[in-house]
């Protein structure tokens, strides 16, 4: 039987963040033949959601099922975009789902063409030392040692940080609507962890005002 590995990464110079999903059968590892490469340019990129996109290897398609079945497929007979019956499966089911709106997609150059003229590089390193500072001052709050050590070779913008035994919802219910911060809640393995994200618009008020909220609702919720 088949299995997927799902391998992230992201890639300064071509402005992507990528999944690398590889195909390993029961006898061997994973195959260089068989992969798909997902990139989402919502968030990191700057562009809008619905900017992502999946390309996958002739070899790995049949691995891939839609959610929402284009238009184009019909699965008895040929239709008017297949008419002689050589037409990717793959493709019909994908091709035609709706009502897509592309104005998301193009507006990626325009995303990338932003983050060249504003060296970008400068503001990941920026970000990833306002992230340090955020995680500093939770564990310094809850007395709790983070997960990895402090590397940027291990997190860069995004990372979860642990909290104490609380209810996890109701948390994140209170930090958005007594204090409009909205930032995940995460149980996992038994254990409660705020993740917090930091793109180029945050600034040191946003982790003044996330710390200062977890500081007031983690009594009120453990």
């Amino acid at each position: 039987m088949d299995s997927i590995q799902i391998h992230g990464s992201f890639s300064s110079e071509k402005h992507l963040v990528s999944a690398v999903l590889t195909k390993n059968s029961q006898k061997g590892g994973p195959s260089d033949k068989s992969r798909l490469l997902g990139c989402d340019h919502h968030k990191w990129l700057c562009s809008p959601p619905g900017s992502a996109f999946l390309y996958a290897r002739q070899e790995v398609q049949h691995l891939l099922e839609p959610l929402a079945v284009s238009w184009g497929w019909e699965p008895e007979r040929t239709n008017l975009l297949d008419l002689d019956g050589n037409s990717s499966r793959f493709v019909l089911e994908n091709e035609w789902q709706g009502t897509r709106d592309p104005a998301a997609y193009l507006s990626v150059p325009a995303a990338i063409q932003f983050q060249a003229e504003h060296d970008w590089p400068r503001v990941r390193a920026e970000c990833h030392e306002l992230l340090r500072e955020a995680r500093r001052r939770i564990e310094e709050l809850t007395g709790l040692p983070g997960l990895c050590p402090y590397s940027p070779e291990l997190y860069a913008q995004m990372a979860a940080f642990p909290l104490p035994a609380c209810d996890a919802a109701a948390l994140q219910r209170r930090l958005y609507d007594e204090y409009r911060v909205e930032v995940p809640v995460i149980e996992w393995n038994g254990r409660q962890l705020v993740r917090a994200s930091v793109q180029g618009y945050n600034t040191h008020e946003d982790i003044e005002a996330l710390v200062g909220a977890l500081a007031d609702l983690l009594p009120k919720v453990s």
